[in-house]
């Protein structure tokens, strides 16, 4: 099979790279293989895709970065969406990448949607692993997150470490949380609108702050875009759930990505 899709070789290189008023950590494996941008979930590191990235392997240039104030990453005003957008801009032009193949969990896979979206000419194609188009709106849900939050606050500094929560005040977690249930339960009109191969691998059971069956009700809003969207279908569903998908379910993820990577090809 000929490869229709070349890249150019690039550098190892570890740094920073500025983007509005703060500035993102970054790894960039190198090399002359499908660039693989990783998109974090909420609250995660970069150090969460080790175990994908060394079950792929050399053949693929892995890049990773950590969100505003996540990770090694700076402090920033904005922890918007858009902002979360604005980032990836920010890191494929520093690493120098015109089209990527996009891996995102949760939150990073709902940033992969809506950033290839707007950008299907640089996308190579996709990889969910465990997001849905699904989202609790509406002022009684949105109290229920500052509340769930507002419990927490004190616990959050001591799970930082874990990648389980961010160098935020518990109300900018909460707010977090609450535009992107919004912004995710409006998302089906552009999963269908998806022009690149992409994949979800799906997980069972639930994630932090979520009731017993919702995150499987969650799962089940994918229905209409596999049915209406060729360009979007299952890669894989596995048994662990939302929070230990990546460390227990990385060679699944890795296959997926090979798979979406040869489509592509």
């Amino acid at each position: 099979m000929t490869n229709k899709n070349t890249f150019p070789t690039a550098s190892a290189w570890t740094g920073m790279v500025p983007v509005d008023d703060t500035a993102l950590a970054v790894t960039d494996t190198g090399g002359s293989g499908v660039p693989v941008v990783y998109l974090n979930g909420a609250y995660a590191s970069q150090r969460h895709w080790h175990k994908t990235i060394a079950e792929l392997g050399s053949g693929f240039r892995h890049i990773t970065f950590d969100e505003r104030a996540r990770g090694k990453s700076k402090t920033s005003s904005d922890y918007s969406f858009e902002g979360a957008l604005r980032d990836v801009d920010a890191v494929l032009a520093a690493r120098g990448v015109e089209r990527a193949l996009l891996v995102g969990w949760s939150f990073g896979g709902i940033v992969g949607w809506h950033w290839a979206d707007r950008n299907p000419d640089r996308v190579v194609g996709m990889v969910t692993v465990d997001a849905a188009p699904y989202g609790i709106t509406g002022e009684e849900s949105r109290e229920r997150i500052r509340k769930l939050f507002r419990r927490m606050r004190f616990v959050l500094p001591l799970v930082r470490p874990l990648g389980m929560a961010a160098r935020m005040s518990a109300a900018e977690h909460a707010e977090i949380g609450i535009e992107l249930n919004e912004i995710v339960a409006a998302s089906v009109p552009v999963l269908l609108r998806l022009t690149c191969p992409t994949r979800f691998v799906l997980a069972t059971g639930n994630s932090l702050g979520t009731e017993d069956g919702e995150m499987e009700k969650a799962r089940t809003s994918l229905d209409p875009v596999f049915a209406g969207n060729p360009n979007v279908q299952i890669g894989a569903k596995v048994a662990s759930n939302h929070s230990k998908i990546l460390s227990k379910d990385y060679a699944a993820i890795a296959r997926t990505i090979r798979d979406v990577a040869a489509i592509a090809n």
